[in-house]
């Protein structure tokens, strides 16, 4: 058993460590670096999914509640809507628009 203690002491002085006993390289801030942004990366992707997730497809809670409090917005949209599908022509939807932010 000692001739084994003693094997494994002399092998730990012959080789004190993987850099010789000197500084540790200059790079090692860029490996926890890296880690830290590619935890951040996915954190922000999660977030980025929920989020789309809650919105539905092109944000469609956002622009629904907006026009649901906003009946200004909810007759443009309407309007344009409408121009769109070619229900009414360029003049008369210059004449609406005009009139919708009139008042008149």
């Amino acid at each position: 058993m000692t001739m084994m203690t003693t094997s494994v002491v002399q092998a730990a002085q012959a080789h004190p460590g993987w850099h010789d006993g000197g500084d540790a390289p200059a790079f090692w801030p860029v490996f926890p670096i890296t880690f830290g942004l590619f935890w951040l990366a996915v954190i922000g992707l999660g977030f980025y999914l929920v989020r789309r997730r809650t919105n539905g497809p092109g944000g469609a809670a956002t622009a629904g509640a907006a026009s649901a409090t906003d009946p200004m917005s909810s007759a443009l949209t309407i309007l344009a809507e409408r121009f769109a599908r070619g229900e009414i022509d360029e003049d008369e939807y210059h004449m609406r628009m005009s009139g919708l932010r009139h008042g008149g």
